[in-house]
């Protein structure tokens, strides 16, 4: 691995966790940096990590905090003292495992992503999308601060997490919102699974209810509400010149927006075709039965409105009608939200259509 990594993990008491924890990442993560932040911790977890710094010499850094100072600060006073191409999150309760550094940095590089996250497992594994099948790497706005690969390229342009913000969700969908601003994607690598092993959660569970709601009213206020489309390209539509429309739904969904795509058959034959099933998790291809299409069209509608009552119908190509859905809005309507400057669309690497 020739790039070089440094490894942040914040520490809260929890000595035993702690202490598994960093045991793990010393013996299975090759040469790296290890960065400690002790968040305010008690006497008996600071004495285990000040034996740890002093085994670890130059290898390793320790910070300490003389109170909680939260999550998300914590990790931010690691995060400013990495100077390595790479900086991996690691949460305690987190235990690595052979081979498990090389393929965060290989997705990274591979694709030029500013932000990657494993897979987890586990009873405390956190609920990230699931990959397409066969696919190793996707785009994807929901990540996990559990273990988390920052690119220190992307973080010197686009600053810290915002540490008034939740320890999780909305932290994060704000950073991936603010780092997509400067071009860079975040995705998910289907080729490291970690195990969670049960974190605790501090602190009463109304005041984390409201810290969540301040923070989902702060990221509305900055960024706007994240809007799931249904989008009808019409039978007519050759699924080859769509590539324009995809294009700009791609960059809709690096903004933290969902869509349904709903296609005719020789349509959905065509996006598999080209990988356009691989490029997002939030983008999700429903094919249309090839019997009564359009029957199965506003059953499948019907469905998508129970889960989501806000669903905005979108007509994917001019001159398209979307049967019976009058407040339908047009493909320009979406171009003008989204913006029209696109990259070329490919296969994502590691996917297989």
């Amino acid at each position: 691995m020739a790039s070089s990594v440094d490894i942040v993990v914040p520490v809260w008491n929890n000595p035993f966790e702690a202490r598994a924890c960093i045991a793990a990442i010393l013996a299975y993560s090759g040469d790296v940096r290890l960065i400690v932040v002790d968040n305010g911790s008690s006497r008996e977890t600071e004495l285990m990590l000040e034996e740890f710094s002093e085994s670890m010499g130059e290898r390793g850094l320790f910070i300490k905090s003389e109170r909680n100072i939260g999550v998300v600060a914590a990790i931010n006073l690691g995060l400013a003292r990495s100077d390595s191409d790479y900086t991996v999150i690691v949460r305690p309760d987190v235990k690595v495992h052979s081979g498990w550094l090389e393929p965060l940095v290989s997705a990274a590089e591979a694709g030029g992503a500013g932000i990657v996250s494993p897979l987890f497992n586990g009873v405390s594994a956190p609920k990230l999308p699931t990959l397409k099948h066969g696919c190793r790497v996707m785009e994807s706005c929901t990540v996990s601060f559990a273990t988390l690969l920052v690119r220190t390229e992307m973080r010197m342009v686009a600053g810290l997490f915002d540490d008034t913000l939740d320890g999780g969700d909305w932290c994060l969908r704000e950073y991936v919102r603010r780092v997509a601003a400067f071009g860079y994607r975040t995705c998910i690598t289907g080729r490291c699974s970690l195990t969670c092993y049960g974190g605790k959660q501090f602190g009463s569970a109304q005041r984390r209810n409201e810290m969540i709601q301040n923070s989902r009213a702060a990221y509305i206020s900055k960024w706007g509400i994240d809007r799931h489309y249904s989008v009808y390209f019409g039978p007519e539509a050759e699924a080859g010149a769509l590539a324009d429309t995809v294009a700009v739904i791609l960059n809709g969904a690096r903004q933290g927006h969902r869509f349904t795509l709903l296609l005719h058959r020789r349509q959905y034959s065509f996006f598999r075709k080209m990988g356009w099933n691989a490029l997002h998790t939030g983008i999700e291809l429903l094919p249309l039965s090839l019997l009564f299409p359009l029957r199965n069209l506003q059953k499948k509608i019907s469905v998508l409105r129970d889960a989501s009552p806000d669903l905005l119908a979108v007509k994917g190509c001019s001159g398209t009608l979307f049967p019976r859905m009058d407040a339908a809005i047009s493909c320009d309507e979406l171009f003008d939200s989204f913006g029209t400057n696109q990259p070329q669309l490919h296969v994502p690497s590691g996917a297989i259509p």
